[in-house]
């Protein structure tokens, strides 16, 4: 009778927390066609762009969105490549909320940052700039945006510089997470807090939420998305070339899902903390509370999840866990963390026991940790605490057990040299 209680409880809790936010717009259902075409062209798939007019026929455009995904995970090594940017810069200038809600709390406290500012009472940031390969109408959408947080550098100069790209959720405004970024400089681990596509300062000035990176609008979902994962793998790029060895990647909820897709395809990234997960981008954006709005947009045109499933298959984690988990057991060397929460209306619980049993299918070692709360009440005390926990111990024994990996690596050449040196001397 208690477990009831609190499951009512939490619900409780949790529908007042998706439900305050009173700026959330239902947008008509696109194709999106044109947001995809110019990826297909350029890569050699231009044939499986359709006619100008297709979408005026729902079934015939269907039938081609669906065909795309599908060449999509083919090819997706393609799909989620990249060339790499020429034009990575530094840039220095005071932190923004970049708010995603108008509650008159959320009001004052930007209100209140931009008068700090004002004043020079707000210390200057950095921020990683760079022209994202994925190109879109919209130019402040284009410049990938990154807050940058290095460690100190260690006694240690034979240590390994490490560090981690760090994703918020959906619709976080510009402060989002920053504190965890500032507890992995404490673990001498530096951090890299990326702008999703279309949000905070990417956020084009026509929209008061990240409504562009998650929509009724098709192809611009996949683009989205597509974006994301080629930026984080910029990211990499750039901390390769300021002498980091070992890499990682945290993201929370659609940040999880990019975080995913990126480090499935990219095996630089070592240390993954997945902060609440699923298996299909469809499934939650069809059962979540959160993107109900998107959901009822899609019910008018006579959608069902298993429609939309098969639209945003390409974007979909359960696509691509052979890619993740390599040739061999143990996710090819990946040390994992999945976060996920028992009262989760927004990534209901069922579907990331999903990516529970595929992670063990797949052989990926893993651990897994639940939280007692659900998707919006994991940013409320005590919760809030208990999955910093999670996250904060995990990424530091990941990055421990890179750093031992690494000296036992070293150690074993400097052995097999020694071997060497005395077979030659007894020649």
């Amino acid at each position: 009778m208690l477990t009831d209680w609190y499951a009512r409880w939490m619900y409780v809790w949790e529908t007042r927390l998706t439900t305050r936010d009173e700026n959330r717009v239902v947008r008509p259902l696109e194709w999106g066609f044109e947001w995809i075409a110019p990826f297909l062209e350029a890569n050699g798939f231009g044939d499986a762009v359709p006619p100008s007019g297709v979408e005026r026929d729902g079934q015939q455009a269907e039938a081609a969105m669906i065909r795309i995904n599908q060449l999509l995970i083919r090819h997706s090594d393609i799909f989620f490549g990249y060339k790499r940017p020429t034009d990575f810069r530094l840039e220095e200038r005071h932190p923004q909320l970049f708010p995603t809600n108008v509650r008159p709390e959320t009001l004052a406290k930007d209100a209140a940052l931009q008068q700090q500012a004002a004043e020079g009472k707000l210390p200057p940031a950095q921020f990683l700039r760079f022209t994202s390969p994925e190109l879109t109408p919209y130019p402040e959408n284009d410049l990938a945006n990154a807050r940058w947080y290095p460690a100190p550098a260690h006694k240690d100069p034979a240590r390994p510089k490490q560090a981690i790209v760090v994703l918020p959720q959906w619709n976080a405004d510009g402060f989002s997470h920053n504190s965890l970024c500032a507890i992995f400089n404490r673990m001498g681990v530096s951090a890299l807090r990326l702008s999703k596509p279309y949000h905070d300062i990417r956020r084009p000035r026509e929209l008061e939420r990240s409504d562009y990176a998650v929509s009724a609008n098709i192809g611009r979902t996949i683009s989205a998305c597509r974006q994301a994962v080629v930026d984080i793998r910029c990211c990499l790029d750039w901390l390769e070339e300021q002498g980091y060895e070992h890499f990682g990647v945290l993201g929370t909820s659609l940040g999880s899902c990019y975080a995913f897709l990126a480090s499935a395809h990219d095996v630089r990234l070592r240390v993954n903390a997945f902060n609440h997960a699923s298996t299909s981008f469809g499934d939650v954006v069809w059962a979540g509370q959160s993107t109900r709005h998107v959901r009822q947009a899609l019910e008018q045109e006579g959608f069902t999840q298993e429609r939309l499933r098969a639209l945003w298959s390409a974007i979909s984690p359960v696509n691509y866990f052979p890619q993740f988990a390599g040739p061999g057991a143990n996710g090819a060397g990946k040390n994992v963390l999945l976060v996920y929460a028992n009262y989760d209306l927004t990534f209901p619980r069922e579907y990331s026991l999903q990516v529970v049993d595929a992670f063990r299918r797949h052989g990926v070692r893993f651990e897994p940790r639940v939280l007692p709360c659900g998707h919006y009440t994991t940013g409320e005390t005590p919760f809030k605490f208990i999955d910093g926990w999670y996250l904060g111990w995990f990424i530091y024994r990941a990055f421990k057990a890179l750093r031992e990996e690494n000296a036992a690596g070293m150690r074993a050449e400097a052995a097999q040299e020694s071997n060497l040196e005395e077979e030659a001397i007894s020649r």
